[in-house]
Parts: structure tokens; C-alpha cells; sequence
């Protein structure tokens, strides 16, 4: 059994990760044309790298959540047949034991030069300008995809896409594309579509199956009917 997991913000947030934006449009404070935009980090360097150095080490101290875990055991039931591609920045699903993950949205925890393209470890903050491994160049940022900028891995994406038989959409907010326009691809070809999310997203009405409620409680449900179904 092909299966494509799409994972958003509401799988970390039972890990104490915050969710992308509060309710009042802000990202943990901060206007997001304020931190995470080409021309922020053109503008104001120094209050990008802070955030996301603050951020870096916030997530640093949260653990997997049930959630993690149950998709890396599916993972480990279902092998090359899984792939888990994630909107979240954090490595969560690693920490748990998950090896296909696909970081649509880049990750925390490596930096990419602006000098020359390359990405490395992100060995503490970036504020203090270290130098590029590949380069030597001071001109790390976070390696986080921003707003105007192209996701990673698209071309993989799709064509897991094209070939799942499953797509489950978990913890998405389902305002953010091209994750939101997902389902509607894998539907479009022939994939069962299952929402697992707290409450209902923007793109609820398509899906095939819709569970709400907690990540924690209804991923390791639906993780158990999939093991069982694929043994």
C-alpha cells in the first residue's frame, strides 16, 4: 500500500511547538513580512537571524508526540512504500524515528548559504555570522523556504503523488499552497483521501474521510487500521 502523509503545524503543537500564526496574524510576535520574506532578511538581518536562532533552540527542547511515533512505525511496517512529507521546520518526525521525511519548508536545523547555494548543519546561532563549510563565505541564513520562494522537492512530491493509493492530510490548516492543493492532485489520481486534524480546515469538503480531533489520539488510530489493513 502507497501511502502519502502530508503533516502540518497541528502535528507539533502537542509537542509545545507553536502553530504557524496566532489568532491575531502574528508568528509568534512577529508581523511574518517581518521574519520570514527574501526582502525581511534583505532589510533587517540581524531580527530574522534572532528569531529563528530563538526558535531553533525552543525546538531544541520539545519531544515527539504519539503522533511521531505512530508514523514511524508505519514507516517501519510499510518501508519505501510511506513517505512522509512535512510543512514543519522542526525535526520531530526524525527524532522519532522516521527516515522518509521530504521538508517541504526547509528545516531548522541546517543553514544554507546564500553565497553559494550550499546547505550544512546549523551549528548554534546564525547570528553571529559563522562561516560557510563549502565556501567559507559569512552569508548563512536559515534554510527555511519563506514566502516567495520555491518549496523543496516538488518534483519528488508529485510523483509520490501520482503513485500513492492513500493520502492523509494531518494537522494542516489547508491555507497554504501548494500543500493545500495536494489532495486534490492525489484524488484527481484515484488516491483515497483521509483530513485527520483538530478541526476542520480549509479544504475539509475535499476530502473522501474526515477524523477530528487530537493528533495524539486519532494518528495512532488511523496508523493501527492501516498496519492492519497492509498486513
Amino acid at each position: 500500500m502507497r501511502v502519502v502523509v502530508l503533516t502540518g503545524a497541528g502535528i507539533s503543537a502537542e509537542s509545545g511547538v507553536p502553530t504557524f500564526r496566532d489568532a491575531d496574524g502574528l508568528w509568534e510576535g512577529h508581523r511574518v513580512e517581518d521574519v520570514a520574506t527574501p526582502e525581511a532578511f534583505r532589510r533587517a538581518p540581524d531580527t530574522v537571524q534572532r528569531f529563528y536562532d530563538a526558535r531553533r533552540r525552543a525546538v531544541a527542547l520539545v519531544a515527539p508526540n504519539p503522533a511521531h511515533a505512530a508514523l514511524a512505525r508505519l514507516e517501519r511496517e510499510l518501508g519505501d512504500e510511506l513517505l512522509v512529507v512535512t510543512q514543519n521546520i522542526d525535526a520531530l518526525h526524525e527524532s522519532a524515528g522516521s527516515t522518509r521525511v521530504l521538508h517541504m519548508h526547509g528545516e531548522l536545523g541546517t543553514a544554507l548559504c546564500s553565497s553559494c547555494g550550499a546547505r550544512s548543519p546549523a551549528e548554534g546561532d546564525l547570528i553571529g555570522r559563522p562561516p560557510c563549510p563549502a565556501c567559507g563565505d559569512r552569508m548563512l541564513r536559515p534554510d527555511v523556504v519563506w514566502f516567495g520562494e520555491m518549496p523543496y522537492g516538488l518534483d519528488r512530491i508529485d510523483a509520490a503523488l501520482a503513485a500513492c493509493e492513500v493520502f492523509v492530510a494531518i494537522g494542516t490548516s489547508g491555507a497554504v499552497y501548494p500543500a493545500a492543493g495536494f489532495v486534490s492532485t492525489a484524488k484527481a489520481r484515484g488516491a483515497r483521501t483521509v483530513e485527520l486534524n483538530l478541526a476542520p480546515s480549509e479544504i475539509t469538503g475535499l476530502f473522501d474521510e474526515v477524523r477530528q480531533g487530537p493528533a495524539s489520539t486519532v494518528v495512532p488510530a488511523w496508523c493501527a487500521e492501516v498496519r492492519r489493513s497492509a498486513g
